[in-house]
């Protein structure tokens, strides 16, 4: 699987990876993690605000702090 954090690495964007690499360990899921700085490389996805989170490719929640639960569901359905 493969997981990106969109963002500056700001505080946010530090707490969206922090979230979901604990989500992935209590699920057991083997993810490849990848923090995106660089602004060229994140206007490469429909994305307005950051952080966001992209899974797999597809870009899951944007500009807002998602839910441990929800994190959870997209990377059980992944």
């Amino acid at each position: 699987m493969d997981i990106k954090i969109l963002g500056s690495g700001c505080a946010k964007c530090q707490r969206l990876e922090q979230l979901t690499r604990e989500v992935a360990a209590d699920l057991g899921i083997e993810a490849q993690f990848d923090h995106v700085r660089d602004m060229a490389k994140i206007m490469e996805y429909p994305v307005v605000c950051t952080p966001a989170l992209v899974i797999d490719g597809e870009v899951k929640a944007a500009g807002r702090m998602p839910s441990k639960e929800e994190i959870g569901r997209w990377l059980g359905k992944a």
